[in-house]
This record gives C-alpha cells, structure tokens and sequence, in this order.
C-alpha cells in the first residue's frame, strides 16, 4: 500500500532537487514519488533517471514536453496510485522528524480516513538562516479529525496553501481539479478547487514543508510577479469561475472560500496599481468587471 503519492514537477532543477527527493525517499516503500521532468534542459532528466534505477520500488519517473508546474501536478495526479496525494516542488524539502510523525499516523487511522491533512510549513531562507513557521493552531483542533463546522476563525492574512495541505487522491479526483498549462501560481487553483470536496479534516501541529526562498527567479519574488501579472491575472479569474460556479454545502467552506478569493484579487490589484502604468489600472478594472459580472460579493478594491 502507498500511503502517498509525492509529485514532483522539476524543471531544470539539478542544483536542488536531490534535497527534495532525498527528504522524500525517508518514507521507503510506504509512498511513491513521482519525479516530472518537464522538458529540463540540464541534467534533471538524467537525475531522475538515477534515482528510478536505484528506488524502483518508490521512484517514477516521466519525461515530457515542457508544460509548466501545473501540468506536471495534472500528470502526477493522473498517474497516483497513494491514499493521499503531495505536490513538493524540486527547491522545497521535507522535516525528517515530522515526516517521520506524519507517517505513523497515517498508518494508525481506522475507519474512514479524512479528506484532507493539514500541516504547518515554513518560509526556510536557508542561505541566511532564517525560518518562520506557519502553522493553524487557532484554526483546528489538533490532531482530532473535524469538519468544517467545527473550525476556529482565520487570521486576516492566514490561509490555506498548497504547501500545508494533502488531499486523498480520490477527493481531487472527485473535484475534476486541472491547472492550466505554461501558467505560474496555479498552486493557489489547487489549494482551493478540491475544498468543498473535503468534508473532514485533520491538523498536525508539526513543521512538515520546507518553503524555500531566496532565488531571485522565484515567481512570489515582486519583480517576477510583477512580470508574470497576466498569469496571475488568469488564475485569478479561474478561482472566481470556481467560486461562483459551486454549490455550496457548508457556510464555513463558502466563507472561507470568499476570503481566500477576497486575498488573491487583493495581491493582483495592488500589483497592477504599484505598476503605474495605464495599461494596468485597465487589466485592474477589467478584473474587477469580471468578478462583478458574475455577481461576485467580495470585497473589490477600486
């Protein structure tokens, strides 16, 4: 049995990965890691293929044309065979000793296991030596499976990304989540779509997911995003698409849903304004006509 399924989209990733892969392969034959080679250039491709020969029993790996993150999340879901479902980017890792924790209680769970595992991650600017851990302690209870119903209020800034969430295969599966290709921050798509699919929810109060930062082509550094704007732009739209198309069964999961939509239009709207130009202040109003159009209710910064 394969508790999870590790997917891993790498693009020209050589320089990183093996600390991704590396913290993965702690969990033997218990997971599957799925290792993407999304068209690299370097020698990703043949680092893959080092670690399939060496871990058959844990490591896949796929080589395709070049696509984007989202498309190797959607190739790695496709070809899922664990319980639950993890995308790690090639740059990020895992805690060992929270791995190890994480593992165990996977194994002791009886009965019907919950939709969805949330965990704490941390911003790691390992170059400088500085961590912050972001965790849900005022959210969920800890350790004690719950619904929605049962959950404690967000902070203004504090949600739910994809680095603090693990979805049973199923659960996203049953959710017909698809990122588009060649598109930046897709993660928030996915961290989002597949929510009013779960129905129950279980909290590790544990330091799991390693977030690192410090390459200055990261797309969350500003320069980047401000560069990559109409993908952020897109991504925007394909949530409230979400949004507004869902019917929800549960208050607490529309609530949270606006907020976190609330959030997104917030960060495109205040990128396109620092950018000052005409032309961006009118792809800032033509979002928000989007949004009102489909009789959208959140807060919309003009």
């Amino acid at each position: 049995m394969k508790y999870i399924t590790f997917a891993v989209p790498c693009y020209n990733s050589e320089n990183y990965m093996r600390r991704c892969v590396d913290s993965l392969l702690i969990g033997g034959k218990d997971v599957e890691i799925i290792l993407i080679d999304d068209g690299s250039s370097d020698r990703t491709a043949q680092i893959a293929d080092e670690y399939e020969i060496e871990y058959p029993d844990i490591v896949r790996v796929v080589h395709k044309e070049n696509g984007g993150h989202g498309s190797g999340v959607n190739k790695g879901l496709e070809l899922a065979n664990g319980i639950y479902y993890k995308v790690v980017d090639s740059d990020d890792w895992f805690d060992k000793e929270s791995y190890q924790k994480l593992l165990v209680k996977l194994k002791a769970f009886t009965g019907e296991r919950p939709d969805l595992i949330v965990c704490n991650y941390v911003y790691d600017h390992l170059d400088e030596g500085i961590k912050k851990s972001m965790d849900y302690k005022n959210v969920f209870p800890i350790e004690k499976q719950c619904t929605w119903d049962e959950i404690g209020k967000f902070y203004p800034s504090q949600y739910l990304i994809m680095h603090s969430l693990m979805f049973q295969t199923k659960v996203l599966r049953e959710s017909e989540v698809k990122l588009p290709e060649h598109t930046f921050y897709v993660d928030n798509l996915f961290s989002y779509k597949p929510l009013p699919y779960a129905e129950t929810i279980y909290y590790m109060d544990i330091d799991l997911y390693h977030y690192y930062l410090g390459r200055d082509d990261q797309s969350v550094n500003e320069k980047v995003l401000m560069k990559r704007i109409d993908q952020q732009i897109r991504v925007n739209k394909l949530m409230a698409d979400v949004f507004h198309r869902c019917q929800f069964d549960n208050k607490h999961v529309k609530k949270y849903m606006l907020s976190y939509l609330d959030i997104i239009t917030t960060v495109s709207s205040i990128m396109l304004v620092r950018a000052g130009t005409q032309e961006a202040l009118d792809k800032k109003r033509e979002l928000l006509d989007y949004i009102r159009e489909q009789g959208g209710h959140i807060t919309l910064h003009d």
